[in-house]
This record gives structure tokens, C-alpha cells and sequence, in this order.
């Protein structure tokens, strides 16, 4: 069995104080010896890990990690669901949204809220190639920093590298997606509906431009967690070469 310095100490206090006065020196030893002798108290030995092995490892926990957040912001209610990453209607729009709940008819507001978390739901997606195509170009000496570095130094490399082409690449999918699920019909019928109000002030809002920030911040927000977990839980070690890098099989 495994054996540490702590089992040590406390088997050693079992032997001496289970033995009686009368037993002679010779006897005691005999005893505890016979006792340490099936113990196996050796420092377990350490893998030696090439750069090439941490590299493999690293960009494994990456992969890993951004399928996860992938998979979990692109399920329904990915966003709609969770306070942390849920998209409200644009800060522009506060005074139709107060208006329109004034008057009892928040309905349309709260409607067009649930659509734009709709749409960064069913945008995120393509975050994937992207990580893909970043974590395929990754040098042995970034990846070695990587590791060396913070618990979000992934994340941090992923932003510098990542988030103007997944901005560019995603706007497109937000606009399609916003048209998609109902949010540019929601948006009209909204406004219509607070227009016919006397006396409103003229408001308008960028959607495409607000879920796309606010659906990177998300990507990159879980992505951090992600990273943190993998470095710091054996749980979410979930393939032999993760557990080699990291520690914990």
C-alpha cells in the first residue's frame, strides 16, 4: 500500500504503544519491521515531460476547454439561462423598455431580450474553427510560457490572438442569426409599439453590435474558467495525455 510520512509517524506510534512493558528490545524491533516491511513509502517517480510532451498537453487542455465552453454557451438557454453571460436589451433602449413597462406592455421588450440571447446562442458556435486554427498555430516556446504562466494565461494569449479575426468572423453570423430567431421582427414590432406612445423620445440601438461584444466577453469569460479548472482540478482531466501534463494519472 502507499505510504507517507504522516502514515508513517502514526503506524510507528500503533507498534510502540501496542506493545507491552515485559517485551524484550530485540522483540519490539522484530515487530516494527516485520510491520514496515510490506510498506511501500518510496517517492513516487516523475514522469519527465519533453517540450514536445507539454505542448501536445497544453494544446490539449485548450481543446478540451474551448469545446466545453462551446458547447455549453451554444445550448439553448446557454446564455438566456445564466446571469453571468445573459444579453439585455442595449443600454439605448432603456428608456422604451421603462416606457413600455409603464404602460403594461413589457411583453415586446422582454421578447426581443430573449432573442438576442437566441442569436449569440446560435452565433458562438463558429467560435470553433477559430480555436481550432489558433491552438493548430501555437509555438512550442508559447505553450511553454502558457503553462509556466498564470491560471488565465491561455485565455490571455487566446484574446491576443483571437478576438479581432473572431469578431470579424462572427459579425455576419450575428446579423444572419439576429434575423433568424426573431429578433430584428421583435425589435420592429417593439419600437412600433413604443412610438404610438404620445410624446417618446427617439431611440435606436446597434443590435448587431451589442450581442457580438457581449457573446466575445462570454467566449472568453468562460474560457478562463475553463483553464483555471483544468489546472487546478483533477476532475476535469479528462484524457490520459491532460492527467500526464498536469498531474493526476
Amino acid at each position: 500500500m502507499k505510504f507517507s510520512r504522516r502514515n508513517f509517524v502514526a503506524a510507528a506510534v500503533l507498534v510502540i504503544s501496542g506493545t507491552p512493558a515485559a517485551y524484550a528490545q530485540g522483540t519490539l524491533l522484530e515487530r516494527g519491521r516485520d510491520f514496515f516491511r510490506g510498506l511501500d513509502y518510496r517517492p513516487r517517480r516523475r514522469v519527465k515531460l519533453t517540450t514536445a510532451d507539454i505542448a501536445d498537453g497544453l494544446r490539449e487542455a485548450l481543446r478540451v476547454g474551448s469545446d466545453r465552453v462551446v458547447r455549453t454557451l451554444g445550448a439553448e438557454d446557454g446564455f438566456n439561462g445564466h446571469a453571468d453571460v445573459h444579453i439585455p436589451l442595449p443600454d439605448s433602449l432603456a428608456k422604451v423598455q421603462s416606457t413600455l413597462d409603464r404602460f403594461g406592455v413589457s411583453g415586446v421588450a422582454d421578447e426581443l431580450e430573449l432573442r438576442l440571447n437566441r442569436a449569440a446562442e446560435s452565433a458562438v458556435t463558429s467560435a470553433k474553427r477559430l480555436f481550432e486554427d489558433t491552438i493548430r498555430d501555437m509555438t512550442l516556446r508559447e505553450a511553454r510560457a502558457i503553462l509556466d504562466g498564470p491560471e488565465d494565461s491561455a485565455t490571455r494569449y487566446f484574446r491576443a490572438n483571437m478576438a479581432a479575426p473572431l469578431t470579424a468572423d462572427m459579425k455576419p453570423i450575428v446579423e444572419r442569426e439576429l434575423a433568424a430567431v426573431g429578433a430584428i421582427r421583435a425589435y420592429v414590432q417593439m419600437m412600433n409599439q413604443y412610438r404610438s406612445f404620445p410624446f417618446v423620445s427617439d431611440a435606436k440601438a446597434d443590435l448587431t453590435g451589442h450581442v457580438l461584444e457581449r457573446t466575445v466577453d462570454a467566449v472568453f469569460l468562460y474560457l478562463a474558467r475553463e483553464e483555471a479548472a483544468i489546472r487546478k482540478d483533477p476532475v476535469k482531466r479528462t484524457t490520459r495525455l491532460l492527467r500526464r501534463v498536469f498531474g493526476g494519472g
